[in-house]
C-alpha cells in the first residue's frame, strides 16, 4: 500500500496566510500539514508516498526530503504543471503512473490521527472504498454522498441537501481491480473539453455508475480539514489536544 497525496494547490481561500507557502506546508502545532500526514501514515506502517507539487514545488520538495530522511521512507513528488489552470482532476491523471498498485489517495488538506488511518486499512469494502462522515447538516462546501445501503451511488458538492446521506472526508482507498478502474476513467475525463476544470470525486462518481465503490464509516475519528483562516485555527486548536 502506497498513499498519493494532493498537494498541488496554493490555498487561496487562506490568503494571505498562503501567499509565500502552499497549504501543506502550513504549520500545525508545529509540524508541517503534510508533516502530520505522513506520520500518520508512517505510524501505521506505511513507508511509500506520491506527493502531487504544483505551487510551491520547490518548498514542497525541499520539505519532503527532510521527511523522507528523518522518517527512513520513501517520498516521490509529481509536479503538476497545470495547477494554477486546472482543478485537482488533472493532478490525479499527472500521477496515474504511481496508480498500478494498492493505494490511498488523500486530499493534501486533511488534519487526522493515525487511528483514522487503521480504521481504513482494516476495512474489507473491496476493490474502491471512500472514506465516509456522517453528521446532522451538510452545507455547499461538504463533499456529499448518497448511499444505497454499503454502496455509495452519487459523490459531489452540489447533490441536493435532502438526498444526502453523508460526506466524503478525502480518503480514497483503490485496491485490485480498482486501481485500473479508476485509471481508465481518470484517462477518459481528461481527454473530455471539461477534463480541466473537474474535480476527481466527478471520477469516483462515474466507477460508481460501472463497480460497486465501497464506504468506510469513519464517523467519531478525531480529523478535520483546513480550507478557510478560520479551519487552520481549528486544526491547531485540535492537534494541541492529541
Amino acid at each position: 500500500m502506497k498513499v498519493i497525496i494532493l498537494g498541488a494547490g496554493q490555498g487561496k481561500r487562506l490568503l494571505p496566510l498562503t501567499e509565500d507557502v502552499p497549504k501543506a506546508l502550513l504549520d500545525i502545532g508545529g509540524r508541517t500539514l503534510v508533516g502530520r500526514q505522513i506520520d500518520a501514515f508512517a505510524d501505521c506502517g506505511i513507508s511509500e508516498f506520491v506527493v502531487i507539487t504544483g505551487y510551491g514545488a520547490a518548498e514542497m520538495d525541499e520539505e519532503l526530503c527532510r521527511i523522507a530522511a528523518e522518517r527512513d521512507l520513501t517520498i516521490r513528488s509529481v509536479f503538476n504543471p497545470f495547477y494554477c489552470v486546472a482543478d485537482n482532476l488533472a493532478s490525479c491523471w499527472m500521477a496515474r503512473h504511481e496508480m498500478q498498485d494498492p493505494f490511498i489517495q488523500v486530499n493534501g488538506d486533511n488534519v487526522f490521527k493515525a487511528a483514522l488511518v487503521e480504521a481504513l486499512l482494516a476495512d474489507p469494502n473491496g476493490e474502491v472504498t471512500v472514506a465516509i462522515n456522517y453528521k446532522d447538516q451538510y452545507d455547499a462546501d461538504d463533499m456529499k454522498v448518497m448511499l444505497d445501503g454499503s454502496r455509495l451511488t452519487e459523490i459531489g458538492k452540489k447533490l441536493p441537501i435532502e438526498a444526502v446521506d453523508a460526506e466524503a472526508i478525502g480518503f480514497y482507498v483503490f485496491r485490485g481491480a480498482g486501481c485500473e478502474q479508476y485509471r481508465s476513467v481518470l484517462d477518459h475525463m481528461m481527454q473530455q473539453r471539461s477534463g480541466l476544470t473537474e474535480w476527481f470525486p466527478a471520477a469516483v462518481g462515474h466507477l460508481a455508475k460501472m463497480t460497486e465503490v465501497g464506504i468506510c464509516d469513519v464517523s467519531g475519528h478525531s480529523w478535520c480539514e483546513v480550507d478557510f483562516p478560520t479551519d487552520l485555527q481549528h486544526a491547531r486548536h485540535l492537534v494541541a489536544n492529541w
